[in-house]
């Protein structure tokens, strides 16, 4: 079984640390973003991985063919000379996707975190029999998207509403498609957008079926949402795999610390807190809800909340740093420094306070 990530462009929601590595390569609770999708999607059955990428392709197949090996997946490229859109990129990697079987094939939004439930969607597609499906999940705020309008006793789509201003329905797109080869016949080579010209003609034709999203769903495409997509997936490993997280006085709420960091004593962490490989978090510091990349120091006493530090930086004695302040690789905070929602490109050294939400250049 085949699947295609939509990797995309820039990642310029996630900066500063996408100026480091493409945004599918960042760090989500200790592993790549893209790294939860292929491990979900080879434990569904998928044996090879397209990739959809306009930006750096390189520096993505270098990092991923160590995990070929491990995980004994095909993970290819197809690389797009323009933005494609969402629908574009699966007509330029056609023949990487259908091989005359007929089998369906995976479409996923690389910026999506969920559980995953792919062997139920297949299971799903199936029985209904249509031509494609879409996950999609429920918001308590559905006038900011775009509102997938459905039969809730058959799955069939009926249309899709953008941003409705009047209540039409509380589900929306999850960024997670099953779709026959067929439907690749649909898609001209062009920047095309599946959600609004392909998805509309097959509901036309009752082709089109929904399956509701079980558990949490996010994209973490952008600072704000990654730290709440953190404390989502966190709640979820405590319900299907506590053994994961942390656990010991040190220890509030949930938390997940890589086995090669170092904790000092009188640490207080939690909760929502990821801690990254090789990280040495001096004695009593305070964290909580935030990422702590691959390879940073936090010094004595230093106060961390809300916020994204990148690899290999270094926080201060008695710094505090809050408030959705994202530090990128390799930046120095000094001692007794306050950062108030700071932005931190990468290879900086900060010597006075951030009293302000600011970009640092």
């Amino acid at each position: 079984m085949k699947a295609l990530i939509l990797v995309g462009g820039f990642g310029t929601r996630l900066r500063p640390l996408t100026l480091s590595v493409p945004k599918p390569l960042v760090d989500f609770a200790n592993k790549p973003m893209i790294l939860h999708q292929i491990e979900a999607l080879k434990a569904a059955g998928v044996d090879e991985v397209v990739l959809a990428i306009n930006y750096q392709p390189e520096v993505m197949m270098n990092f991923l063919v160590d995990f070929e090996k491990k995980l004994g997946m095909k993970i290819t490229c197809s690389q797009e000379t323009e933005p494609m859109g969402t629908a574009g990129p699966l007509a330029l990697a056609r023949d990487k996707l259908d091989d005359g079987s007929g089998e369906a094939f995976f479409v996923l939004n690389s910026d999506v975190i969920s559980e995953y439930p792919l062997k139920e969607m297949i299971d799903f597609h199936r029985n209904h029999g249509g031509e494609a499906t879409i996950m999609v999940t429920k918001v308590d705020e559905p006038s900011k998207y775009g509102v997938v309008v459905m039969d809730e006793k058959t799955g069939t789509v009926q249309r899709f509403v953008e941003k409705p201003q009047q209540f039409v329905g509380n589900k929306i797109n999850a960024g997670i498609y099953l779709l026959s080869p067929k439907t690749l016949n649909r898609i001209e080579l062009r920047p095309t957008s599946i959600e609004k010209e392909i998805f509309p003609k097959i509901a036309a034709e009752k082709q089109l079926f929904a399956m509701v999203l079980p558990g949490f769903w996010m994209d973490i495409g952008q600072p704000r949402d990654y730290n709440t997509g953190l404390r989502l997936y966190l709640d979820s490993l405590k319900q299907k795999m506590p053994k994961l997280l942390a656990s010991g006085p040190s220890y509030i709420g949930n938390v997940i610390v890589d086995e090669s960091a170092q904790i000092g004593e009188g640490c207080l962490i939690g909760p929502d807190v990821s801690i990254g490989q090789g990280c040495v978090i001096e004695a009593g510091v305070r964290l909580s809800r935030c990422t702590i990349m691959r390879g940073v120091r936090v010094k004595k006493h230093a106060c961390i909340s809300g916020s994204i530090i990148g690899w290999h930086s270094t926080i201060g004695q008695w710094a505090r740093i809050e408030n959705m302040t994202v530090l990128g690789e390799d930046v120095h905070v000094r001692d007794e420094i306050f950062s108030n929602g700071g932005v931190v490109l990468p290879h900086k050294e900060i010597k006075t306070s951030i009293l302000k939400p600011e970009i640092v250049m």
